[in-house]
């Protein structure tokens, strides 16, 4: 079984068996005796890079077994894996020739968080998005059958991803056209079935053995002969393995359901992969992990230790502390509870996200009031209209990027019946070393083209609650987006009071140039407008735009400057241009935000700076565009 660590290596650990592991060609040239001692190898070298670079942490350690086995067992990258959202797939990257860049993990030009194509021959699928596994796994087998090849394929989803609809619609059309593939439950809450030890793990073995599947076809061609005798058999088989094992449901889809087994258990996922292998039609096994495995903190936290940030130097000076307001989610989450306090009606929704957009508190004084609905975001945002339509009010915390998953329920669900929906979308404009798959960069544009839709955005902390005031009272749907992290510490008055909806203010009158932020970038528009003595003006409203404003800015200076934290093409300034032609006014524009390709990860400071989005950027642009206007 998996040794057990207890502290965080601060210096490379010895790893001899893993540094003859480069690939798994290499991997598969070990002895079956050494796998277990290179699992142990394998979990001390995660938990050392981890700590050097910071990134998702307990996901990797349930999988070390799982991932040993799979590229043992299948001839990858031949044999296609694909790996569900991807938190747990760094020691699949350790293990596929990327080992000693490790270090550059999540970092500037270093190696993403996540699989990605274009980053090695072994990530099949690039990931980030939670259940789209199976879809992808089955799309490969069904192009390996046109092609003629015998290549598998296998997904690897877990108990939380399998929530979502489409990972059934997924298994369901894989039965329908009896692919050839393996899909296999990472079951590591245990959420599923608590059924694991001896007795399943030897039943997994005997049924997905070569013998039994040849036995049970060879019944089938004899009790086929007779009338209604295979039907019999099979529904007395199907019931049998019902009282043994919890796969009914996925044998009712089509599925030759196989476990569940210790997924830390080496020998039995070897012997059962191999079984499984070579078995046609849909494949399923179910296999029980703990997330943070064989790190003990990890395995009492695993909330906790979902991600980690990187160790600083034992005896390292302090980093000064520089001032900042309470987390926006934390706002949020203090609003959200202020509210419900005031209004009976108010309900808060999240699928899968109560600690990230910080609903834990409304979750304990509300519970009636909380719905976490899993990762399942079209589900979420149809249970909101459902509610908005029998006098409920109901708030969707949501992440922006994962609000793209319910598009058509945004429209087709509550927009298109004008239902009064809140929606709170965090982690709006770039979000670091997570990269372009959870970036918040198309919800303006998005958003803006919705009729009906109130769309703001806030420039502060105390913005931030007004504006969840406002779209809370507000007759229709609405939504307040805004960043991950820490706002500029402005004063949060305690009030409910709402904005006048549909009003930019002015934050500072300069001359030529006039700076229109749509966001946090508010406060280095006004460094840069000290230094280009230009006006400075907090939209706050991306729809309704605040046209009176825009027509006497651009009446009153040379240029416009619209800045935003999102997508350019459709963005906020899109909406400022729109207006401007509609209205036959000749005024030159300056869009900054972000521009026409995805952003890779880095520090997000490093990513404004590559946008021009910093102060820095930001001026110059100014500067070039009055530059080239006066020439």
């Amino acid at each position: 079984m998996p040794t057990t660590f207890h502290e965080i290596p601060r210096e490379r650990p010895l790893t001899p068996l893993l540094d003859r592991a480069n690939t798994p060609d290499e991997l598969r040239r070990l002895g079956e005796a050494e796998l277990e001692t290179l699992a142990d190898e394998l979990r001390q070298y995660l938990l050392y890079t981890v700590g050097q670079t910071g990134g998702h942490f307990g996901a990797g350690l349930g999988v070390i077994e799982l991932t040993v086995a799979l590229h043992y067992v299948f001839d990858t990258p031949d044999d296609r894996l694909v790996w569900d959202v991807g938190h747990q797939a760094y020691p699949h990257k350790i293990l596929t020739g990327r080992r000693e860049q490790m270090g550059s993990l999540r970092q500037k030009d270093g190696i993403a968080a996540f699989p990605r194509r274009s980053e090695s021959e072994y990530d099949t699928f690039g990931v980030g998005h939670s259940s789209t596994s199976i879809s992808a796994a089955l799309g490969m087998a069904i192009a390996a059958r046109i092609q003629g090849s015998r290549r598998k394929a296998v997904a690897v989803i877990g108990d939380g991803a399998l929530t979502a609809g489409m990972a059934f619609e997924a298994l369901n059309h894989a039965s329908d056209v009896n692919a050839n593939m393996l899909v296999i439950l990472n079951d590591n809450d245990m959420s599923i079935s608590k059924n694991v030890g001896g007795l399943s793990n030897y039943l997994a073995k005997i049924l997905s053995s070569r013998t039994y599947a040849s036995m049970r076809e060879g019944s089938k061609k004899i009790l086929s002969r007779l009338p209604g005798a295979w039907e019999i058999a099979r529904k007395t088989e199907e019931h049998a393995k019902g009282m043994l094992v919890p796969g009914t449901l996925f044998e009712e889809l089509g599925w030759n359901y196989i476990g569940p087994i210790d997924g830390h258990d080496l020998p039995t996922l070897l012997a059962t992969l191999r079984n499984m292998r070579d078995l046609d039609g849909p494949q399923f096994l179910h296999v029980v992990t703990k997330k943070g495995k064989g790190f003990a903190p990890a395995e009492a936290d695993p909330i906790g230790y979902h991600a980690i940030t990187k160790l600083e130097p034992i005896n390292a000076p302090a980093a000064p502390k520089q001032a900042s307001g309470p987390k926006y989610s934390s706002v949020f989450g203090q609003w959200l509870c202020d509210m419900a306090a005031t209004d009976p009606r108010l309900v808060g929704i999240t699928p899968a996200m109560k600690e990230g957009s910080d609903l834990v508190a409304f979750s304990e004084r509300y519970p009636e009031r909380y719905f976490d609905v899993a990762i399942a975001e079209q589900h979420a945002v149809t249970l909101a209209a459902g509610m908005a339509c029998d006098g409920a009010k109901p708030v969707v915390a949501i992440y922006s990027t994962f609000l793209q998953r319910a598009y058509d329920q945004l429209i087709h669900d509550v927009a298109v019946q004008h239902l009064d929906v809140l929606f709170a979308i965090d982690r709006a404009g770039l979000v670091g070393e997570d990269g372009p798959t959870h970036a918040g960069s198309f919800d303006i544009s998005y958003l803006r083209c919705i009729p009906g839709m109130l769309v703001m955005t806030p420039s502060d902390e105390n913005e931030l609650r007004r504006m969840l005031t406002t779209g809370h009272l507000f007759n229709g749907p609405a939504a307040v987006r805004y960043p991950r992290g820490s706002g500029p510490n402005a004063a949060i008055e305690p009030g409910m009071e709402p904005l006048e909806i549909g009003k930019g203010i002015v934050r500072r009158q300069g001359s030529k140039a006039a700076l229109l932020v749509f966001g946090v970038q508010l406060n280095e528009a006004l460094k840069v407008g000290e230094a280009l003595d230009a006006t400075v003006v907090d939209m706050r409203f991306v729809k309704p735009l605040d046209e009176a404003l825009v027509r006497q800015l651009a009446a009153s200076h040379e240029l416009l400057v619209t800045i935003e934290e999102n997508s350019v093409m459709g963005g906020a300034g899109s909406a400022v241009s729109e207006f401007l032609a509609h209205a036959g006014i000749l005024k030159p524009v300056l869009h900054l935000g972000l521009p026409d390709y995805y952003v890779e990860h880095a520090k997000p400071a490093q990513m404004l700076a590559e946008c021009g989005l910093d102060g820095a950027g930001i001026e110059a642009a100014i500067r070039a565009r009055l530059a080239s206007l006066s020439a």
